[in-house]
Parts: structure tokens; sequence; C-alpha cells
């Protein structure tokens, strides 16, 4: 069988791709004038705290999943540092790559256990009105420090019984005191949605001892909140200054991530900047 030979057109077209590839197979290698591939963004794993829920970082994700980052809002058990520490540490688990924890309020307790012995994974803690308990300290004993607190004069205490006889007590925000306690800049037709979605926390994980302090060997950042009446804004500037934390100040309630998540998105994105 005769195979037709190619016409001159077809020939010259065969030609002019070959040496496209060979100049094609000479750059590449040598990368030149190539894109660098971006570096990966760490994902910001979000732990609310006391009286709160996963709800009220709904600001700060929109933002920072705007700016390009991973977010994971977890949903606190507030049982307690070490039960909700664990429970922190398996979301960290799920994630690949790169960490950024921030913590609220009581879950600044979590974070700061959760991340012990996590720095290869875990490269900066955020602390957005919260506690950064060290080792024997616990978060009442932290808000009792110095005087400011209100909060002893908001909380209701409800009891209950769990299967097998375990009893306990629960603490939540009085509704008709939540405003002006915990979310006094925040839109009065939204802090009552607030109250009546806060999560009670134990009234003994507010008084459990931290045990261990990441702060010690991962670096950190603290958000201050000045118009605070839960933790005073004077035992917020002492546990930051012991942290040697990257400080900024606020103007600003409890409720800070509802109220100003701008804020708490520009120390967010200083940190995460330094996760490599």
């Amino acid at each position: 069988m005769r195979i037709p030979r190619p016409s001159r057109r077809l020939a010259l077209l065969g030609a002019t791709a070959a040496a496209a590839l060979s100049v094609t197979a000479v750059t590449l290698p040598g990368v030149a004038g190539a894109a660098p591939h971006p570096q990966q963004r760490p994902t910001i794993v979000l732990e609310h705290g006391a009286f709160a829920d996963a709800s009220s970082w709904d600001g700060v994700v929109e933002r920072l999943r705007h700016a390009g980052y991973p977010v994971v809002a977890a949903a606190n058990p507030l049982r307690g540092p070490a039960y909700d520490a664990a429970h922190l540490r398996g979301v960290i688990d799920r994630v690949d790559g790169p960490v950024v924890l921030v913590g609220h309020s009581y879950g600044g307790t979590v974070i700061s256990r959760a991340a012990v012995g996590m720095e290869d994974k875990v490269k900066a803690l955020v602390y957005i009105a919260a506690f950064l308990p060290d080792s024997g300290e616990s978060s009442l004993g932290l808000t009792n420090k110095l005087p400011g607190s209100t909060l002893g004069e908001a909380v209701e205490p409800v009891e209950y019984t769990l299967p097998g006889g375990v009893r306990g007590t629960d603490l939540s925000i009085e509704p008709d005191k939540f405003h002006r306690q915990f979310a006094a800049d925040v839109p009065a037709d939204k802090a009552r949605l607030m109250a009546a979605g806060q999560r009670p926390i134990a009234a003994a994980a507010l008084e459990e001892k931290s045990t261990g302090a990441a702060w010690k060997t991962i670096p950190s950042w603290s958000l201050v909140t000045t118009g605070d009446r839960n933790i005073p804004v004077a035992v917020q500037r002492f546990m930051s200054a012991r942290a040697h934390a990257h400080t900024t100040e606020v103007d600003a309630s409890h409720a800070v991530s509802v109220s100003r998540p701008d804020a708490v998105v520009r120390i967010v994105e200083k940190a995460a900047r330094t996760a490599r």
C-alpha cells in the first residue's frame, strides 16, 4: 500500500511545531519566567468561648474567606480545659498544613492547652479578649485577679443530673443582662438573638486549673478589649504582657468578634503572615 507524501504546507507546519516543542523543551527545565507556586496559607481554626457559639465568628469567617484563608469555626463543648482541648486537637488533626489557632474568652484557655506539643503544626496563637493562663491557673481565678468584672452579677446557675446520677452546674448569662454584660456595642436586636442562642459553660470548667501553656513555645498575638465587662482589661494586659504577645487594644465589648470583626481579622492576618 502506498502511503501518501505530506504536502509542502503540512511539512512546514510540522517543522514549525517541532521547533516550538524544541524551544519549550529547552526553556521549561530552567524554569525561566515561570510563575512561582503560591505559598500555602495556614488554616485559621476559631474556638469560641463561654456564653457564645460558633456563629459568633460569622463576620470574621466571611472576611477571612474573602481574603483567601481556609477557616474552621469549631464547636467548643465548654465542659473543661482538658476535655475541650482534647476535642480541639481532634479538629486540628484533621487539617492539612499549618494552623493558626484563635481563641475568644475561655477559648483562649482551651487553645493554650490544646496546642502544647504541636509546634510543628500550630504556628501562631491569637487571643481575642481571652485568657492566657499559665499552668495551675483557672479562668475564674484570672477573672478575679484584679477588679473590673461584673460577670458574677449576671450569670445564672442551672443544676442538672445526668444518667447514672452525676450532677453538675451550668452557667448562662441572664437574658435581660446579656446585652450590657457581654455585648454592649452590639445592636440590641442582635444581642437578643445571641442571648437566646448562648451556650452554657460548666461551672467546673471555669474553676479547672490549666496544665501547660502553649504560648511559651508558640508566637502569640492578643487583642485586648478596653470596654470588657467579663475579663477586666487590666487582667488582659497582664496576661498578654506575661506571654510577650504582640498586643493590640480596641475599644470594644467582650463580644468583639461580633461588634468589630474587622479588628479581629487584622490581628489574625498579622499572625497568619508569620506562619510557615
